[in-house]
């Protein structure tokens, strides 16, 4: 089975879709999809779909959609008469578990070359550590489960998916700094600061960036962009971090073009 999370809601089998349209049973099958191979139990199940309002036919309805998603499997292995829906969508003691092959979700592989290029970036191989962390950034095509209606317990995952994309991004920035891609990195962080004004890592970034264009000008506009918007919003003042790279900006610190925003 062929599943997508990163972006819309995608799971074929043999090519053939087995996502349903109803609401309800498309978040059950996007919640068994991000934990393949995993039992999720039925509470979890049923917090994911009515929240802390749980009807008493709850049991009886989730049993419906579970089969529901079964029939849809069962079409999709219609060619395949040694793989049975139940042998996909197994019953668990207390839950349910979708059975895929490693590596057939794009959030694992998300994950893998995720940690792949940490590892790598660890290891001061920044070209790896770009390569990477780029290949797995591209796996998204859009937030996640764009598509899908979510619930409690998914929304928590989608929180937890859209963290490790952002972290992803930060540390390929970093990377590609590292590289000496200043200039083509530029538009991107601009894009990236006009899209999150408070995210520090990316203004720090473009205030690396500009500085080693040529541009120190510029990054003093960026860092004083943040801090207005910092002061304004929140009633705060940018991190001590990201106030010693003005500083080294203001200085004209040499140690501005060897080093990432990290070592701040």
């Amino acid at each position: 089975m062929d599943i997508k999370i990163l972006g819309p809601l995608s799971a074929t089998e043999y090519g053939v879709s087995i996502v349903p349209s109803a609401a309800k049973p498309r978040q059950i099958l996007a919640l068994l999809a991000l934990q393949a191979d995993r039992v999720v139990t039925v509470p979890t199940l049923m917090e994911e779909i009515w929240g802390t309002e749980v009807p008493r036919s709850a049991a009886t309805t989730l049993q419906t959609y579970i089969l529901q998603l079964r029939r849809r499997i069962a079409l999709a292995l219609a060619g395949d008469s040694d793989t049975h829906a139940k042998e996909v969508l197994v019953t668990q003691h207390g839950g349910y578990l979708l059975r895929v092959q490693p590596g057939q979700t794009d959030v694992q592989e998300f994950e893998q070359l995720a940690a792949s290029g940490r590892a790598a970036y660890d290891a001061a191989d920044y070209r790896a550590a770009s390569e990477l962390l780029g290949g797995a950034l591209a796996l998204w095509q859009g937030p996640a489960l764009v598509d899908v209606k979510v619930g409690d317990v998914l929304e928590l995952e989608v929180l937890r998916m859209e963290e490790g994309r952002m972290a992803a991004l930060e540390r390929r920035l970093d990377a590609d700094l590292r590289l000496g891609r200043h200039n083509e990195l530029i538009a991107e962080l601009r894009v990236l600061t006009a899209r999150h004004p408070m995210h520090e890592s990316f203004c720090g970034q473009l205030m690396l960036a500009t500085h080693r264009a040529g541009g120190a000008w510029r990054a003093l506009e960026a860092y004083q962009r943040l801090r207005n918007t910092l002061v304004d919003e929140l009633g705060l003042e940018p991190s001590p971090r990201l106030q010693r790279l003005h500083r080294a900006v203001l200085q004209g610190d040499p140690e501005l073009d060897l080093v990432a925003t990290t070592s701040f």
